[in-house]
């Protein structure tokens, strides 16, 4: 197994404030990896670190295979990174950034591969005008543009879909996927999480400067037991023996909450007792939001699976 970023023991303190406590992680070559955590979790400081950015105050990160101290012109030349910040050059055109970005990196007769980042980003018709010029939604684009200039084989996105519409996020999406399909890995930090849900194998969950959890979403959607049922019924009136289980009642739907599969028939035959019709029923799977809201809830940090890792 290759790695394509090792982090180890990364710790950073912003003065008396611990950002990072003593971080460990492997994200693999050709993975599409999420890192998770409500605001103030460190995950925008471990992408600094990661970036080279911000210096740790202890602990080695590699991307990959160099350490992004020791060898930090190799390993910048191996990273994209799309800040959540709106930083640009007012002065240039999108091709004109485009051109610069590349030159950073030393590289000549880019012009067939910025065509192309600029027609599957949808920049097109703003290739010729003045960044300034652009909405914050063609501004977040460039961004994009910007970290893929020089083909890098680890991508990091911060935010990347904040404020953008929905046809951009799947245009941007579909083209991540593609990278991702060819090779590239791809490091994801979102408040969408069903975003991280449709496009991850893995996540990495941070709490107050720590991982709490590392999983597949899989293996972390089954921890959850139970499921929720939603029924809308005739008439709207939920049965004495089913009201213990009320969760919801919402746009006239009752939502149930089930220990086990095995409650429904018990839900059905009270519903045929009191006569009451089912007009619609719907079973809802545990999702990576609820895993989330369980873990952020919890106040101690969970081990993560030695075999996640």
């Amino acid at each position: 197994m290759t790695i394509a970023i090792e982090v180890r023991q990364l710790r950073k303190h912003f003065g008396s404030v611990r950002a990072l406590g003593g971080i460990d992680l492997d994200i693999r070559k050709g993975e599409f990896f999420a890192l998770l955590g409500p605001n103030g979790a460190g995950k925008t400081t471990l992408i600094n670190i990661i970036a080279g950015l911000a210096l740790a105050d202890s602990g080695s990160v590699r991307v990959m295979g160099y350490d992004v101290r020791s060898d930090y012109r190799e390993a910048r030349r191996t990273l994209g990174v799309v800040p959540q910040e709106l930083v640009f050059d007012p002065f240039f055109t999108v091709r004109e950034t485009l051109t610069i970005q590349s030159g950073y990196y030393g590289l000549k007769n880019n012009a067939g591969w910025i065509e192309e980042i600029i027609h599957n980003l949808d920049l097109d018709d703003k290739a010729d005008a003045n960044m300034r010029s652009l909405s914050g939604g063609m501004k977040r684009r460039v961004l994009v543009a910007q970290a893929l200039v020089h083909k890098p084989p680890v991508i990091v996105l911060d935010e990347p879909t904040a404020g953008v519409d929905v046809e951009l996020r799947q245009r941007l999406w579909r083209f991540i996927k593609q990278l991702n399909g060819n090779g590239h890995t791809i490091v994801l930090t979102t408040h969408y999480l069903d975003e991280a849900e449709a496009l991850c194998s893995r996540v990495a969950m941070l709490k107050q400067g720590n991982i709490v959890a590392l999983d597949s979403i899989k293996n972390l959607t089954n921890t959850l037991s139970g499921c929720m049922v939603r029924l809308r019924l005739t008439p709207d009136i939920l049965p004495a023996p089913l009201q213990p289980l009320a969760d919801n009642h919402e746009d006239g739907c009752h939502f149930l909450a089930l220990e086990d599969y095995a409650q429904l028939e018990n839900v059905l035959a009270a519903l045929r007792a009191a006569r009451t019709q089912v007009v619609e029923m719907q079973v809802l799977q545990p999702d990576l939001e609820e895993v989330f809201m369980k873990i952020m809830n919890t106040s101690q940090a969970l081990e993560p699976p030695a075999t996640a890792r």
